[in-house]
């Protein structure tokens, strides 16, 4: 069996689109064309590589292991790529990122001044809720991930580079901004603004409430770091979020509680699947977000004291 690159680089195009129609307008192919490649491949391979179900295509079990052997050579192509630039002095190549909504006040800001420093670089950054970004983490669909609090499961390589420290915030007219030294128990009233199940912020606030023996009291969950912010503005309640995402607390209607045991100390951590073999783009970028980390963690630091002011 001799399978060509041509061939494996139409497969998969096919697996994505899950239409040959659609493959073909995207690879500028005819159909017909498309579809005797992949007529020639099954053969190859001896065995079917999709069944049709309604409108969409579907891989088999065949195919699904020669998609995912294509999917590996890719890869390991992109790496060679990515090797031989930073051999001639380069810096070339594709990022893919995956991080959860949490790390989007300074992540993007990152990406733009990694960028400068590499201009022939692309970047993919897909921003989303910490499951999403776990299933990503499972799939293997990205080079990197950004997230507080990796999962067990799939067992990881985690790196933490970032200090993540999580304040309780209320409205600025709330009867507690402004006091010093505020017991835990004082808030065991009060009602809470959370993120959704599964963000890493709500499960970092309910261990901290609960060493404290108290449970979080939610009045709302929302899906945003911007809405939560909003919400608690607004009265609806107290919150806990990171300080990163405080940079116009004051100007936001948003006082930052001076909870005695807060902040709650978490990091933000570089996490991809154990054994995965980072390429050197990715390498460079863990390390430039190492680099930057002490200046980002000046920076929330000093949104804390001006927040509590």
């Amino acid at each position: 069996m001799r399978l060509t690159l041509h061939q494996l680089r139409l497969l998969l195009a096919v697996s994505r689109e899950g239409s040959v129609t659609r493959a073909a307008q995207r690879l500028h192919l005819t159909q017909p064309t498309l579809s005797g490649q992949l007529r020639q491949l099954s053969e190859q391979v001896g065995l079917p590589l999709f069944e049709r179900v309604g409108r969409r295509l579907h891989l088999t079990t065949a195919g699904d292991a020669v998609v995912g052997a294509a999917q590996r050579v890719e890869q390991e192509l992109e790496n060679l790529d990515e090797t031989l630039a930073e051999l001639r002095g380069d810096v070339v190549g594709r990022l893919r990122l995956a991080v959860v909504s949490t790390a989007e006040t300074f992540i993007p800001r990152l990406l733009g001044d990694f960028r400068r420093e590499r201009p022939a670089v692309e970047v993919s950054l897909v921003v989303l809720n910490r499951d999403a970004v776990v299933r990503r983490l499972a799939d293997n669909l990205d080079d990197l991930y950004i997230m507080s609090r990796p999962p067990e499961v799939p067992v990881v390589v985690a790196t933490p580079f970032l200090s993540n420290p999580l304040v309780v915030i209320a409205p600025t007219h709330h009867a507690l901004a402004g006091r010093i030294d505020i017991a835990v128990r004082a808030l065991e009233d009060e009602e809470f603004v959370l993120r959704e199940q599964g963000s890493g912020t709500r499960q970092a606030a309910e261990h901290f409430f609960a060493a404290h023996d108290m449970a979080l009291r939610p009045r709302l969950e929302l899906g945003s770091n911007e809405a939560v912010k909003q919400a608690v503005a607004g009265g609806l309640g107290l919150s806990v979020l990171s300080a990163h995402a405080l940079a116009h607390a004051a100007d936001e209607g948003i006082a930052v509680l001076q909870v005695v045991d807060t902040p709650v100390m978490s990091q933000w951590q570089v996490v991809y699947p154990a054994g995965k073999r980072l390429s050197p783009l990715a390498a460079a970028f863990l390390r430039f977000l190492q680099a930057r980390a002490p200046e980002l963690n000046r920076t929330a630091q000093a949104r804390l004291t001006a927040a509590r002011r």
